[in-house]
């Protein structure tokens, strides 16, 4: 029994069964359209609300620091991310990958555990969105019932209108194709990143030295049962995590790393690359440099614009602005913040659709998912179900409980493709490498490494929920994924030829 848990799929069949025509999806995307896609997903709510949170309770002004600690970690795993992508061009992203590399169950766990991440992602960001929109709209004089907007409305009893709206428009765009994703994409692009430029910019002007002192403030002991950090880190290393200080620093990058959640999406859309042997490590790596250098020079300077004790914590960059006598740049920026979460969105939900429908082009989901529309050749009837499950969910439910499953969900992913890179460097050596994770070993481990170290720094409660939906995503693996298995039954019927078996669905 454990040696068809742990059956590998061949890299060649997997991407010969991108060859098939009622599962395959159009090749349409450039590496400038990778990179926007990964700009478009990492630039939102971290930098526009994290900082302030940060400083204010974790790190002061050097927040910058911690965004150049979660970026290094998020790097560690793109230099991972990018050897894969570009050897396994196949959507499904680290499902994919562990399916070559690990095996079907620690396939399906990553592909499950990837579903969770990317719909809680969608839905926390949408209902983010939803508070933008209805500040905007009451400053225009416009107010909506407060059962049907805001956070109130999603907290309550009410229904979030604005962020469900948001999700099905979404998923409309997403049906009609990934080159018109990646249009509207890069439009909405260029305005967040406008708006982050105006903050550096403009902001610079504002900058006082003396509000860096210190830079980093002295650390503070934390009263027991308070602490900012799990509770496996007191038990495992015997010690009290403080506030400020250098661990305060590290604190806050666990924290921080919410805002670069989302450059692996990058990789679900290796199907969908005309060049994806050469633009998937572009797009991958260009995206998150990029993000990082935007993320640590606007920590620097909201800082300096305003002492860190005195930061806003819901909406840090306008607030500064305000702060120094400028409120018409804190209008533009919550525009541009709400305009910038719209691609978040979209990203995250065109990321969830693809790792379900290679799932269900494995089997291990039902098939009919796996068909893509005759015309538009995206994945409609995936794409369809999601989006209508993620409107409900983000305009009944109260997510900022449930928002930090997203970061335990991904850095476990981190971990599993770090570790699949050194498992198919050594049972594939022959296979073509177009990029290729420099000092294996060494690289994968470390990323292993520093993903289980923000993992600990997350509360209990969230290891607690991530444990019942990985038992949860075990029981439908036994159910149906494992008895449906694509892999499995061509072994029992004898098949060793890559020819895909005829599709009856």
């Amino acid at each position: 029994m454990s040696s068809t848990l742990f059956r590998t799929k061949k890299v060649e069949q997997s991407i010969l069964d991108t060859e098939e025509p009622e599962h395959a999806l159009k090749k349409s995307l450039s590496a400038l359209d990778l990179t926007v896609f990964g700009v478009g997903v990492i630039i939102g709510t971290g930098i526009f609300v994290l900082t302030g949170t940060v400083a204010r309770n974790n790190a002061g002004p050097a927040v910058a620091l911690a965004f150049a600690v979660a970026g290094v970690v998020c790097a560690l795993a793109a230099l991972c991310y990018a050897e894969f992508a570009s050897t396994v061009p196949v959507a499904g992203s680290a499902y994919t990958f562990s399916y070559a590399s690990l095996g079907e169950l620690p396939a399906w766990i990553i592909g499950w555990d990837l579903v969770l991440e990317f719909a809680l992602g969608t839905a926390v960001v949408a209902v983010g969105w939803s508070g933008y929109i209805a500040s905007l709209l009451d400053n225009a004089g416009w107010h909506l019932p407060e059962a049907l907007g805001g956070r109130d409305g999603a907290d309550g009893f009410g229904f979030d209108i604005l962020a469900a709206a948001l999700v099905l428009v979404l998923t409309g765009i997403l049906v009609l194709g990934t080159k018109l994703s990646a249009r509207v994409t890069s439009i909405v692009v260029a305005v967040k990143v406008t708006v982050v430029l105006t903050v550096i910019i403009a902001g610079a002007f504002f900058v006082k030295g003396d509000n860096y002192d210190p830079f980093i403030p002295k650390a503070q002991e934390v009263p027991a049962g308070d602490s900012l950090q799990s509770p496996l880190i007191q038990l495992m290393f015997g010690w009290a995590p403080s506030n400020f200080g250098v661990m305060g620093v590290f604190t806050a990058a666990s924290v921080v790393f919410f805002a670069f959640i989302g450059f692996d999406v990058v990789a679900t859309a290796a199907e969908e690359t005309r060049n994806p042997q050469r633009d998937m490590p572009r797009g991958i790596i260009g995206s998150l440099v990029i993000c990082t250098a935007l993320y640590v020079a606007v920590s620097i300077v909201v800082t300096g614009m305003q002492h860190y004790t005195e930061l806003s914590i819901t909406a840090p960059l306008a607030d500064a602005f305000k702060a120094t006598g400028h409120p018409w740049f804190a209008g533009f920026i919550s525009f541009g913040a709400a305009v910038g979460l719209t691609t978040v969105c979209m990203i995250l939900l065109l990321g969830q659709t693809r790792v379900f429908f290679a799932m269900s082009r494995d089997g291990l989901l039902p098939r009919f998912f796996s068909h893509v529309h005759p015309r538009f050749r995206t994945p409609h009837r995936p794409t369809i179900l999601l989006g209508v499950i993620i409107a409900i969910v983000a305009g009944f439910t109260p997510l900022s409980e449930l928002a930090e499953l997203v970061n335990i969900g991904t850095l476990f992913a981190f971990v599993v493709v770090a570790i699949g890179v050194i498992i198919l460097r050594r049972s594939r050596p022959d296979l073509p490498r177009a990029f290729r994770t420099p000092w294996v070993p060494f690289i994968p481990i470390l990323s292993v490494l520093a993903s289980f170290w923000l993992m600990l720094n997350l509360p209990a409660e969230t290891w607690l929920r991530f444990g019942l939906w990985m038992a949860l995503g075990f029981l439908l693996y036994f159910m149906y994924g494992r008895s449906h298995s694509r892999l499995g039954r061509q072994e029992a019927t004898g098949g060793q030829a890559l020819k895909p078996p005829t599709d009856t669905n």
